[in-house]
């Protein structure tokens, strides 16, 4: 049986790949949890125990080989293979997925677009046709489709994310504004914009507290 990794030392995996990523353009071949922990502000232990969890890939008194760990981390999630993707719901945050290139650099590729509006009909994004609903049941069945991203109105996500679970799709990234309750083998990442704005809106009006006691 597999050990179950938790899900705070997934969410750390993807700042490592982009700061060993950072490191690699630096010229850098090598270096310490130490020297990582400070970039990163996260303990030298705290680092240790994530990638002990894959294997390690440290050694003792050299540290950890930059260009191997990136690529290692890199396998670990998933980022060595093409992830096939369609957004629906081609707005302005839509259009904004589409025209995000570096999506691709991390092996998403984001391969359709789909809207009601019929005044998108002709358009496109980065090349990318804009299509329309009715046309999503064979473009899924035709084309390999890994993710969709939901980026509409919440009134609307969840009957499109069970027309898309029925379509066979397994994996949903969901802009929607709302949690959606889909079956154990559908795998779901619910993204909440304005939460992580009040996140924000928190530790501003937190830090200013701590400014005025000074």
């Amino acid at each position: 049986m597999e050990k179950e990794i938790s899900q705070a030392v997934i969410r750390r995996m993807p700042r490592y790949y982009r700061y060993l990523g950072e490191l690699l353009d630096d010229g850098v071949e090598r270096i310490s949890s130490n020297d990582l922990s400070a970039r990163m502000r996260v303990t030298a232990s705290q680092i240790r125990q994530d990638l002990n969890n894959f294997g390690g890939f440290g050694q003792q008194g050299y540290g950890y080989n930059v260009k191997y760990l990136y690529d290692e981390i890199g396998n670990i999630l998933g980022i060595n293979q093409r992830h096939n993707m369609i957004v629906v719901g081609a707005g302005n945050l839509g259009q904004a997925l589409a025209n995000y290139v570096n999506f691709e650099k991390r092996g998403f590729v984001i391969i359709g677009l789909f809207d009601v509006n019929p005044n998108l009909k002709k358009s496109s994004v980065r090349g990318i046709k804009v299509r329309m609903m009715n046309e999503l049941e064979s473009f899924v069945k035709e084309q390999r489709v890994d993710i969709a991203a939901l980026t509409m109105p919440k009134e609307h996500a969840k009957r499109i994310a069970n027309i898309l679970v029925d379509l066979g799709i397994h994996a949903i990234w969901n802009f929607a504004h709302l949690d959606l309750e889909l079956p154990e083998h559908v795998v779901v990442e619910n993204v909440h914009l304005s939460e992580s704005l009040m996140q924000l809106s928190y530790n501003i009006a937190n830090q200013k507290k701590l400014t005025d006691k000074k």
